[in-house]
């Protein structure tokens, strides 16, 4: 499937894979690999599944939707992509944590978070994995993620390493979380993914058909949160 450019101006690039149906992905990119190039499009197989149409959104900054240029982005790109009825923003990390953002811009059906952190400010919760990028952050926009009250918002951390993040979430009504023990930050997506798991979970969250989400999840080892008691 070829990609279309839908919007280039830095830091943010977007990409379109054009497809079928009333349903449209929005996938936010984690900061990558290479620091020395831009992040590439991530969740392509999932979020497309289907022929379903698919946004691909990418920041070179790695600036966690803090750039001012984050709104105007997603929503040129949205202008750009056909119409559509649901919508799913999905990422990683910080591709997590601006799936969560994006849901404050956009009229979102639901979001799909994997290992989103709930802050990058040090001074509310000290975390240094990613402070070579967060150091460069000259305002912060989004201090800590937004939970929209409008769409389904599931979120799942591996708790070997992202124990205090997650905990930093707060609870509400239209939010469910998986946790993920023994798990680290970067184990979490390649275990779903060896297990299957993505195509049901993005179509489980696109339908709101929240019973069958948490199933796969808990097929895969996620605890709900209400049920695993976390260390104080």
């Amino acid at each position: 499937m070829t990609l279309i450019r839908v919007w280039d101006r830095a830091p943010y690039s977007v990409d379109y894979a054009p497809g079928q149906g009333e349903d449209l992905v929005i996938s936010f990119s984690s900061i990558g690999h290479d620091a020395t190039r831009a992040p590439s499009p991530e969740f392509f197989g999932a979020a497309t599944a289907g022929g379903r149409p698919a946004l691909f959104v990418m920041d070179e900054s790695r600036s966690w939707a803090n750039d001012p240029g984050f709104a105007p982005a997603i929503l040129g790109a949205l202008a750009a992509a056909a119409p559509a009825r649901r919508i799913l923003t999905l990422g990683l990390s910080m591709g997590g944590f601006c799936a969560l953002v994006a849901a404050d811009v956009l009229p979102v059906t639901a979001v799909l978070a994997f290992g989103p952190q709930f802050t990058i400010d040090p001074a509310r919760l000290p975390d240094a994995r990613w402070q070579d990028w967060t150091a460069r952050i000259a305002s912060l926009r989004y201090p800590t993620a937004p939970l929209a009250l409008g769409p389904q918002i599931t979120l799942m951390h591996g708790m070997a390493d992202d124990g205090a993040q997650a905990q930093a979430f707060p609870e509400q009504a239209n939010l469910d979380h998986l946790l993920f023990p023994g798990l680290g930050h970067s184990d979490l997506l390649p275990h779903l993914k060896a297990r299957g798991c993505l195509p049901g979970l993005v179509s489980a969250a696109l339908s709101g058909d929240r019973r069958r989400l948490i199933r796969i999840a808990t097929g895969a080892g996620g605890q709900r949160r209400a049920r695993l008691q976390l260390p104080r």
